[in-house]
Order: structure tokens, then C-alpha cells, then sequence
């Protein structure tokens, strides 16, 4: 059951209101910047190193899975374990000029499949209190403030994909889903 309402809070909308029947009800919302605009270029800044900026392309082990399949390489000729990034498992490798090795003239190969952290760029989804997160964007991309702005659904599909995804990642049950982003 999907309850969605709106209020204001510091400058962020508050959006959506998920009760879990399985495990007993429980409240997961999220905030997002509103009047943000956004439209990705594919200019690839997001998947590599910059000169102010080392990237981590953190990847669940359900997706590196998934990118092996389609693939056809394994999982270490494209990621290296990780420890301490839970619920990621695996970090992906980079290529001599510290771009991921997945980027081909500057397009990403593996696009229609590409982990949670490159569909979120350049928002990131943080942990604020107890089943509360926050979105936040980064200025070092240039296409923020440009193209449409983007409302509360954009936003919504992000966080519906990354709780999907992480739960089905996780051993855990459903009702520690809201910590498993700490």
C-alpha cells in the first residue's frame, strides 16, 4: 500500500509513505531538492577520477551478477571486492586514465544495465534518522540546472529502485531495509 502526501521541511519536499504488510507497517520517506533541474548529457564526468575527485562506482552484488551475464566477463575482470560499503559489494575496476572500464568513446557499454550509484548520478541518496533519507546533488555536474525540473516522481522511481534493489540484496529482513544505506 502506497500513501504519498507532501509538506515542506527546510527548503526539501517530503514525499512518500510506504507501509510493508509482511512485516507489520513501518514508514520509509525520502526528501528531495525541489526546483532542481536536470537532464543527463552523457558527457561522462560521472565514470571516472577527476582532477578534484576520485570516484568509487560502487556496485551491489545482485547487479555485478547481472553485468557478468550479459557480459560475458567475470565479475573480477570488472570489479574488486569491497569491504565497508555494505550494501555494495564490489567497486568497479578503472582503466589506466581512471575512467570505468565499461566507458567506450566516452558512452557507457553496459548503459541499459549500469549499477544503482551511475543511474543516481548526480543525486545521492543518504540516511538522515531513523527510515528518513535525504537526496542531495553534487555541482561538479554540468548539466544540473539545465533541462526540465524534475518533481517528486523522478525522485520516487530512484528511491523504488534503490529499496528494491538493496532488498533484494539483502539476507535481511524487510524491516531493516531503512538502515541498510548507513
Amino acid at each position: 500500500m502506497l500513501n504519498v502526501y507532501l509538506s515542506w521541511k527546510r527548503g526539501f519536499q517530503l514525499s512518500y509513505k510506504r507501509k510493508m504488510n509482511a512485516v507489520g507497517p513501518y514508514t520509509l520517506v525520502f526528501e528531495y531538492p525541489r526546483s532542481v533541474n536536470f537532464m543527463c548529457e552523457r558527457c561522462a564526468i560521472c565514470c571516472g577520477d577527476t582532477e578534484v575527485r576520485t570516484r568509487r562506482i560502487l556496485v551491489l552484488k545482485l547487479e555485478a551478477k547481472r553485468i557478468s551475464k550479459k557480459t560475458g566477463k567475470s565479475i573480477a575482470e570488472f570489479a574488486d571486492r569491497t569491504v565497508g560499503s555494505e550494501p555494495y559489494a564490489y567497486e568497479m575496476r578503472k582503466d589506466t586514465n581512471g575512467k570505468c572500464v565499461f566507458l567506450r568513446s566516452n558512452e557507457c557499454s553496459i548503459y541499459g544495465i549500469r549499477p544503482l550509484v551511475c543511474t543516481f548520478y548526480p543525486f545521492e541518496l543518504k540516511p538522515t534518522g531513523s527510515n528518513t533519507f535525504v537526496f542531495s546533488y553534487t555541482d561538479e555536474c554540468p548539466f544540473i540546472g539545465r533541462g526540465p525540473e524534475l518533481k517528486k516522481e523522478y525522485f520516487g522511481k530512484l528511491f523504488a529502485r534503490s529499496k528494491a534493489l538493496i532488498k533484494r540484496t539483502s539476507n535481511k529482513r524487510a524491516q531493516d531495509a531503512p538502515n541498510l544505506l548507513d
